[in-house]
């Protein structure tokens, strides 16, 4: 058995299960992280640009695509850049919990400051700090799964981190709803955000890279390390593809969630909507999150349930644009729900089914993440344009369905993994 302290334990396979409490402790480190994004997300940034569109010149729908545009970029760079910084960190205290402390403490002081802000720009500055901080965390997190959990225990691990992160999206929306304002919305998710990760990283001692198993530091080799060639890992970069492409589908969907409810449905209470809508999508995410993952890891397959899961949110997609009233709203929500809750999990265990290499397996992990942060920034592109000129919601949902279409085909092309 590999102890934490032994030299090579960080590079090792892991074979040893992880316990509950392990993936209990992660997974709660984890939602705190989703809560510090989502409660801006869902409510806390749609309600600032509403606040200061007025004057501005802009719509609060564009202003919002801007601030939430431009922090996208930010964490397209931290993700990897602070994965591959922590898979080169020999602290005393581990690889990956320095930058789980440090991002957390950061993000919940860059959530006050966005608290304060009085303008566009400051809430952009403001919205950038978060995403800076909180991808810290959200890149030493993720790597400790292959860093700690073997392959045939992923799908599981991954449905708890799943379901934790949808516990968050909701958790976050929770709270900046019923805090009573936006500057108290803000610091609750502050709090549960630095709050949430103290027991993962007090009572579970991480892997300690030895500085002989280092690199030699250079800027080029740093650099360089970010390109993954799809020809030379064509598995990996077909696996890219279709998480860019599901989850820009999923992004299309919610970024102006707030205002379909208010300009399209005319629904009475719109804030209060979408805390209903992501209650009903948790819900039937958490029933199909851990089941998907632990009956992916008995049957050693991934593929077919990303493909079918894939479908299924495509048609819950088309089916808002077909069907637009607040009962088809729940019921989209809610197949939404069933079919993200399969993808979250056992998408996860794909992706670390195909990393290249222990060494870089946090850098490797952030570059998979941009896909999740790049539909971030692609979907405001997208969704302006078609929303204000292009034929409104009912466009905007189409071209997200036939999007989540072409990212669950491309799973197919997928060889290494069954």
């Amino acid at each position: 058995m590999t102890t934490l302290r032994e030299p090579g334990a960080a590079l090792a396979e892991p074979a040893e299960r992880v316990g509950r409490g392990w993936t209990a402790a992660l997974c709660l480190a984890n939602g705190a992280i989703w809560v510090g994004w989502y409660g801006p997300l869902q409510i806390l940034l749609a309600s600032q640009a509403k606040d200061f569109a007025p004057g501005s010149g802009m719509s609060k729908e564009t202003m919002l695509a801007w601030v939430t545009g431009v922090g996208a970029v930010a964490s397209l760079a931290a993700n990897p850049v602070f994965g591959a910084l922590s898979d080169r960190t020999t602290s005393r205290w581990g690889r990956r919990t320095p930058w789980i402390v440090a991002g957390a403490a950061g993000g919940a002081l860059s959530l006050l400051l966005l608290a304060d802000a009085g303008g566009m720009w400051t809430m952009m500055l403001g919205w950038c700090l978060v995403q800076l901080t909180l991808n810290a965390a959200f890149a030493a997190v993720t790597a400790a799964v292959p860093d700690r959990v073997p392959r045939l225990q992923r799908g599981s691990v991954g449905g708890w981190l799943g379901a934790a992160q949808i516990l968050g999206v909701v958790g976050g929306t929770g709270l900046a709803t019923a805090a009573g304002g936006v500057g108290a919305g803000y610091t609750a998710c502050a709090v549960f955000t630095a709050l949430g990760v103290l027991p993962y990283v007090l009572r579970h001692p991480d892997l300690r890279l030895a500085p002989a198993d280092r690199p030699e530091w250079s800027w080029r080799g740093f650099l360089a390390g970010f390109w993954l060639s799809p020809r030379r890992y064509p598995d990996l970069g077909w696996a890219w593809l279709t998480r860019f492409l599901i989850n820009l589908s999923n992004a299309l969907v919610l970024l102006y969630l707030l205002y379909y409810l208010r300009d399209r449905l005319h629904y009475a209470d719109p804030d209060q909507g979408v805390l209903v809508l992501t209650a009903v999508n948790g819900l039937t995410l958490m029933a199909t999150v851990v089941v998907g993952g632990v009956w992916s890891d008995r049957t050693g397959r991934r593929k077919p349930f990303v493909i079918w899961s894939g479908m299924l949110m495509a048609a819950a997609t088309a089916l808002l644009s077909v069907w637009q009233t607040w009962p088809g709203a729940i019921v989209a929500a809610a197949v939404l729900g069933v079919g993200f809750g399969v993808f979250t999990s056992v998408d996860f265990a794909l992706m670390t089914d195909v990393l290249p290499k222990a060494l870089d397996r946090g850098k490797d992990l952030g570059v998979i993440n941009v896909a999740n942060a790049l539909p971030q920034v692609a979907a405001p592109a997208l969704a302006a344009p078609i929303v204000t000129y292009l034929g409104g919601y009912r466009a905007l949902y189409l071209v997200a369905a036939v999007i989540g279409l072409a990212g669950a085909w491309l799973v197919g092309r997928i060889r290494g993994v069954d």
